[in-house]
């Protein structure tokens, strides 16, 4: 009797593996439904259980805005960034705005009837961390070492010639003054002087 039951079970264990064996050798979507079904069994939860990690948040693939990104200088802090802001509306309908110290040496120069003219877009960065606004009759550079200058003219095309802000010149740190013989103007770097009798320009680098 026992010799019987051990064959009878011995049977049923030889059936169960051959069907295992047909079901590995059947399509493709039979094999996954078994499998699932075995995991929904072991996985705790059945059909709600997690099967993969969750993305935490700035994970990557998951972009988070950045500021101040390598490659992306932050201006300079402004000293007089309380000392006021004016808005001018151009010909063409544009309302632009100046402020800090660009402002106070915006004012200094006239305004908008002034030397400088009318804004033509609003402030940007410039150099490393530095700022400037261009105007119609110029530009005016700021750094917090440097503080506020105007660049304009032939003396400007001969800075931005050799890198402005970026280059070995550097920063205004002056506006362009009168000489006997034309105009100049310092900058970290160097100078670059104008001869009005045949407008050419000179840059002395320090």
């Amino acid at each position: 009797m026992h010799h019987f039951a051990r064959r009878s079970a011995g049977f049923t264990m030889a059936l169960a593996a051959a069907g295992l064996l047909v079901a590995g050798c059947g399509d493709d979507n039979s094999v996954s439904d078994t499998v699932g079904s075995v995991t929904s069994a072991v996985m705790p939860g059945g059909d709600n259980a997690t099967t993969g990690p969750t993305a935490a948040p700035g994970a990557e693939g998951s972009p988070t805005e950045t500021t101040g990104a390598e490659g992306s200088p932050t201006p300079d802090e402004d000293p007089n960034a309380d000392a006021g802001e004016t808005t001018v509306q151009t010909p063409d309908g544009n309302e632009i705005t100046v402020k800090g110290s660009i402002y106070q040496k915006y004012t200094e120069a006239g305004g908008p009837t002034g030397t400088l003219g009318m804004p033509e877009g609003e402030e940007q960065v410039a150099g490393d961390g530095g700022r400037y606004q261009n105007f119609s009759g110029g530009t005016v550079f700021f750094s917090e070492d440097t503080g506020a200058h105007i660049v304009w003219g032939d003396i400007r095309e001969a800075w931005e010639a050799n890198g402005g802000a970026d280059g070995q010149l550097g920063f205004p740190t002056s506006d362009e003054e009168n000489t006997p013989d034309g105009k100049q103007s310092e900058f970290e770097g160097g100078t670059i002087t104008w001869n009005s009798s045949d407008r050419s320009t000179t840059v002395t680098e320090k």
